[in-house]
């Protein structure tokens, strides 16, 4: 008998062979029930348990972590890149470098947004930037009803655009990746960010991980058959990628992603995003810990 799980999984090259069909199960189905942008549904899946399984951010994972939610982690990112490119700003009104965005209004959507996160820590730790010096404006509130934006953080008003903001020089500069506006007056605020980018990733050895796959724990506990299925279906629709997965890309297994899953926590606690400091293998059960490619 087949096990049908609501899923909030969207659809990306990785995906894109469960998502048609050509990677199917005899045990279980993922009915892919969620909204186009997987991000939509991750406050229904946290909040009021609307999916059994699906993709979340990795700091919306942390922080459900933090807060006692009954997610399990599979070693498999969904999506990453690296960030570099990710903060911007009007190159007619400012000619800035990192450190002076302290002390100025700097945008995000939300503050626990998994890109802010990336581009924040690159900041911080690249280039010296004090992030308790800057006022982050943001349009949103987190995933988790639990968690409260720490005190250098402004609300907008609801529908405020950030990257209007940006161009009007209301905001000296926004944390926006592949949503910076499309103007030739945009500038990216890390300098040469293409090949800054490059060289981090000679000495670090990691891609950002942007979404990862979780499971309810009673899944996990009561159906690990059905978690591995779940696990091999993802590896083989990666696999199927057309065109292949893009190189680099991160990686699959437990400890291929160690240690770009510590960076994000160590940059989470740091960044008052997380209460507490977690530890990478807390993330995972005995069933999820095992799985491999």
């Amino acid at each position: 008998m087949t096990t049908t799980l609501k899923t909030n999984l969207a659809e990306y090259p990785v995906t894109k062979a469960i998502r048609d069909g050509r990677v199917r199960s005899d045990i279980v189905t993922l009915d892919c029930c969620g909204p186009k942008e997987a991000h939509n549904g991750f406050k229904a899946m946290l909040r009021e348990n609307t999916f059994d399984c699906g993709e979340l951010a990795i700091v919306t994972y942390l922080q459900a972590k933090a807060f006692n939610k009954p997610y399990v982690l599979l070693p498999l990112p969904i999506s990453g890149r690296f960030q570099h490119h990710c903060a911007g700003f009007n190159k007619e009104l400012f000619d800035l470098k990192p450190k002076d965005i302290e002390g100025k209004k700097v945008g995000v959507r939300t503050y626990a947004q998994t890109t802010g996160l990336w581009i924040r820590g690159i900041l911080q730790h690249e280039y010296g930037v004090d992030l308790n010096k800057v006022t982050w404006m943001t349009v949103g509130e987190g995933h988790l009803a639990e968690y409260i934006d720490p005190p250098n953080c402004v609300r907008l008003p609801k529908g405020a655009d950030i990257g209007q903001m940006m161009l009007d020089g209301e905001l000296v500069a926004t944390l926006q990746g592949n949503d910076l506006p499309d103007d030739p007056c945009v500038k990216y605020l890390v300098p040469d960010a293409k090949n800054a980018a490059k060289e981090w990733f000679k000495r670090e050895g990691v891609v950002p991980i942007n979404h990862m796959f979780a499971v309810h724990e009673k899944l996990s506990k009561e159906r690990p058959d059905i978690v591995r299925e779940i696990f091999r279906m993802l590896v083989e629709s990666r696999n199927l990628t057309e065109g292949g997965v893009p190189d680099p890309y991160p990686p699959v297994g437990l400890e291929a992603n160690r240690k770009g899953l510590q960076l994000a926590i160590d940059w989470a606690y740091e960044q008052k995003i997380i209460p507490n400091k977690l530890s990478v293998d807390e993330l995972f059960d005995g069933t999820t810990a095992a799985l491999e490619a």
